[in-house]
């Protein structure tokens, strides 16, 4: 080794013998001392060593990894992170979060003298063994080529219906990622328009069932040929789509608050099962009121699997809330963990994926309570920013992305809460939740607060009574 650790180094010792270990079992590993900055925002310097683990699947594979020494090692756990290339992306799993922090059991259970690094490193190539954590940029790039490719030949041999107003897209098994958009109220049109903004998908079905003559929206839609988009009042017009947003609310005469969900009701009952028959294999992304209660009511009617049925829940918020935290109180690196969980309005709660690894109790509380004053000032700054069709329509786009190109990205969405927090009972709460084509893969674990737990238990309490009473 260059170096020995500092002085700050309690057991300094200990952590030479620990590192010479790993210097002879792994001699292309690099040693340094940098500065870490911590979810709190606090730094400090560092022991750190980076280099490749040999990793077969399949083929053998060289994963880069970089381990952060705390100063309290070998009594606490190293910080683990995989070190992409610039050609490479990390595949967010069971192990992996989207920043590259790596998660084990090893650490979880990490134990001195029986933890050790070698050990570590060894779970982590067993575990990287049996899915990769990394994927190669340039070869997925070139599928989405190929398939580009495919789709273009496609048009080229007349497979598409020239009369349709979608300038590329053509019938249904011509459209690789295709959305359908349920309700042409404002905030199906905004949905619209998000996603041909954010140019998500190859071709967006707007389904229009309102009565009589177009309306202004869709009209304009038509008026101005906005690429790539159909209007249609047939279910058989969504065939095959991968997404289907649910925007509809009923607007009818109902005169308490159980009524008007129980109208929703009704109105789902006519469009789930068609839009399920015609997409067998879609994500139901559920932006209508209540959202919970409405991503329910569409996982029970169209019998897919809870995994396929998502509510667009507290994406919103959370995007908000970690803009404010990077933007306005420059908290960057506490935003990367932090959510809005929960039940819509004025029962959702910040809350976040992981903490810090401190040297002792005192520490975690001063960081706690200044994480939560952080959380306290971003929430004044958001109040009363309310939620517009077009800020809904974006976080709809932002939702769609994510699924359509399988990005594997956290968001926070209404799922199925069962099992979380000692919830038993079956409703649909915001959490955090990995995405991709086939909807949640993983959600991803909370933070141990018995607060936010309680919350999470009070609002399950009140929906599931709710929906109790609705006739389904």
């Amino acid at each position: 080794l260059i170096f020995s650790p500092p002085s700050q180094y309690k057991f300094r010792d200990l952590t030479i013998e620990e590192l010479k270990n790993v210097n002879m079992t792994y001699p292309n590993f690099t040693f340094s001392m940098n500065t870490y900055t911590f979810k709190d925002g606090s730094q400090k310097d560092l022991l750190n060593f980076s280099g490749t683990v040999p990793v077969k699947y399949g083929n053998s594979y060289n994963i880069p990894i970089r381990l952060w020494i705390l100063d309290s090692h070998p009594f606490a756990p190293p910080i683990c992170f995989l070190k992409p290339t610039a050609n490479m992306g990390i595949a967010v799993g069971k192990h992996v979060d989207a920043r590259g922090r790596i998660y084990l059991p090893y650490l979880q259970n990490w134990s001195h003298p029986k933890s050790t690094l070698i050990g570590l490193i060894k779970e982590m190539i067993a575990k990287f063994e049996e899915e990769l954590p990394l994927y190669s940029l340039s070869s997925s790039d070139a599928a989405r080529q190929s398939e580009l490719l495919a789709y273009i030949a496609k048009i080229t041999e007349g497979e598409t219906d020239t009369k349709s107003r979608s300038k590329t897209g053509g019938r249904n098994e011509g459209c690789f990622n295709k959305i359908t958009i349920v309700g042409a109220g404002d905030l199906g049109i905004a949905c619209v328009l998000a996603v041909a903004a954010k140019d998500v998908a190859d071709k967006v079905v707007l389904l229009d069932l309102s009565e009589g003559a177009a309306k202004g929206g869709t009209m304009d839609l038509e008026i101005f040929a906005v690429p790539n988009v159909e209007i249609s009042k047939d279910f058989s017009a969504s065939a095959d789509s991968k997404v289907v947003v649910l925007t509809v609310n009923s607007l009818g005469n109902a005169q308490t608050y159980l009524d008007v969900i129980q109208s929703n009701v009704e109105l789902f009952r006519g469009i789930i099962p068609a839009v399920s028959h015609y997409s067998q294999n879609a994500v139901l992304l559920v932006a209508s009121h209540p959202v919970e209660v409405m991503t329910f009511v569409s996982w029970k009617l169209s019998s897919f699997p809870k995994s396929r049925v998502i509510g667009v829940g507290a994406n919103l918020d959370s995007e908000r809330f970690q803009y404010v935290l990077t933007n306005f109180l420059k908290a960057e690196v506490l935003a990367k963990d932090a959510w809005v969980i929960g039940e819509q309005g004025e029962d959702k709660v910040p809350s976040w994926t992981s903490c810090n690894v401190v040297a002792n109790q005192t520490e975690a509380m001063a960081a706690c309570d200044s994480r939560e004053k952080v959380a306290n000032r971003a929430v004044e700054i958001l109040k009363g920013k309310g939620q517009r069709s077009w800020s809904v329509g974006l976080s709809v786009a932002d939702l769609a992305d994510s699924i359509l190109k399988d990005k594997r990205k956290v968001h926070s969405v209404s799922t199925l809460a069962k099992g979380c927090c000692n919830i038993n009972s079956e409703v649909f709460l915001s959490l955090p939740c990995i995405l991709g084509a086939s909807g949640v893969i993983e959600m991803v674990r909370l933070e141990e607060d018995p607060l936010v737990q309680e919350k999470l238990q009070s609002s399950a309490g009140s929906i599931h009574d709710l929906q109790q009473q609705l006739k389904l």
